[in-house]
């Protein structure tokens, strides 16, 4: 169920979500969408007069009581202050037990240009999904209500949309030029998620989770009844499927400042993104990668071993991983990306030869942890601490792989 309000002319309520008796305009109809079968909607208008605007700004919360007034009063006071575009602002209640929703409404009847919605169940993408698929406007953008990113970049996302350039834009924190404030744990988890999306689902795109994005409104017709998910996952499901269409995304550096009362469940989060990784087509590719470090970490043990009987341990471990980087490189391109030929071989064995060196950095630097620690330690240890570098190595070697060594190549 999705209530609206704000400045209203009437309270009729709409069972169908298809009915035309109130003739869906930016932003004054809403319905569940993918899949669902019956809606009730208040249409809010923003005065007098119903006007469409030529970009809808939806801002999801849950239980957001503290931040939802003065973020919402700021953008709509930037919105008219400084943007030279008409737009409107939906807060989008989803399942919020706070006074949250009390909030909202009161500011879709005090501000004009200000709509409030009410979803009954959770879900960023659920919400997202239900306004952007009835809206009129030409442009559909959403924002974190925290405003962590700096409202000057808002211009420079929708621009290019308004003018046909291109069909979607993201905020991104991980380009050139974009100036970050956060802590180490969060910089790790962002680069290591959107590393992982290029690995496993060829992601050409930097910043998967940033909460900054905006998209046409024909494009958002095309895609939005293939997504799936209603929760985080949303925002990288739509674009790995914009991708997949052809359509131009653009990127814009953002100023972010992390608000270090975020209410993201990292670890819930980071589960769902992987299940949704997962059903998107990843795991295909992760288990033939698998495949092959296994055999190769095999051979690399083998050759450790056998010549770690003449050579010290630091050569023995430098001439076995290169051996086997060399084979592993030729094997995860055919079997793993699928290209077969010559074409661009020697580049993909060079740029290899960078991944290897990274795997020899880790797996040198833990041998080298291991004398300085235990200088009479046997081979039993070399091999344990050489493993465990191994896997790191094997990890980041499948990112390099998808997103540099074989990009632009593969399958």
């Amino acid at each position: 169920m999705i209530t609206f309000s704000g400045r209203m002319r009437s309270t009729a309520s709409i069972t169908d979500p298809g009915s035309t008796d109130f003739p869906p305009s930016c932003p004054d109809a809403a319905h569940e969408g993918n899949g669902a079968a019956s809606s009730t909607l208040f249409p809010a208008v923003r005065g007098p007069v119903q006007t469409a605007s030529q970009v809808e700004i939806v801002v999801p919360v849950k239980d957001e009581e503290r931040d939802l007034e003065p973020s919402v009063t700021r953008l709509r006071a930037y919105l008219t202050d400084s943007f030279p575009f008409t737009a409107h602002v939906t807060i989008a209640d989803n399942g919020s037990s706070d006074g949250t929703w009390a909030i909202a409404a009161r500011l879709a009847g005090q501000l004009p240009g200000v709509s409030a919605v009410r979803l009954a169940a959770p879900g960023r993408g659920r919400a997202l999904r239900a306004i952007w698929s009835v809206s009129e406007c030409d442009v559909l953008a959403y924002m974190d209500v925290d405003l962590s990113t700096d409202l000057n970049a808002l211009l420079p996302l929708v621009a290019p949309l308004l003018s046909g350039h291109s069909d979607l834009a993201i905020g991104t924190r991980l380009a050139h030029g974009a100036r970050v404030v956060r802590g180490p744990q969060r910089e790790f988890i962002s680069r290591g998620y959107n590393l992982l999306l290029q690995a496993t689902l060829g992601a050409r795109f930097s910043d998967a989770q940033c909460g900054f994005k905006a998209i046409r409104r024909e494009c958002a017709a095309e895609l939005l009844p293939r997504t799936q998910d209603s929760a985080w996952f949303f925002d990288t499901e739509l674009l790995v499927l914009a991708e997949r269409a052809g359509l131009r995304i653009h990127e814009v550096p953002v100023d972010w400042t992390e608000d270090p009362d975020s209410r993201v469940d990292v670890r819930a989060t980071a589960a769902a993104d992987i299940r949704g990784i997962v059903r998107m087509g990843g795991r295909h590719r992760l288990v033939r990668f698998a495949a092959v470090g296994v055999a190769s970490t095999a051979a690399y043990v083998l050759f450790y071993l056998g010549l770690r009987q003449i050579l010290a341990a630091q050569a023995a471990n430098a001439i076995s991983l290169l051996v086997t980087a060399i084979a592993n490189t030729a094997v995860n391109r055919r079997v793993t990306f699928g290209i077969a030929g010559r074409r661009h071989a020697v580049r993909h064995q060079a740029r290899g030869l960078l991944a290897f060196a990274a795997g020899l950095a880790l797996t040198s630097g833990a041998l080298a942890g291991l004398h300085a620690v235990a200088p009479a330690g046997g081979r039993a240890a070399e091999l344990g601490v050489l493993l465990a570098a191994s896997l790191a190595a094997t990890l980041l070697r499948f990112g390099l792989y998808r997103s540099w060594v074989f990009r632009g190549s593969t399958a």
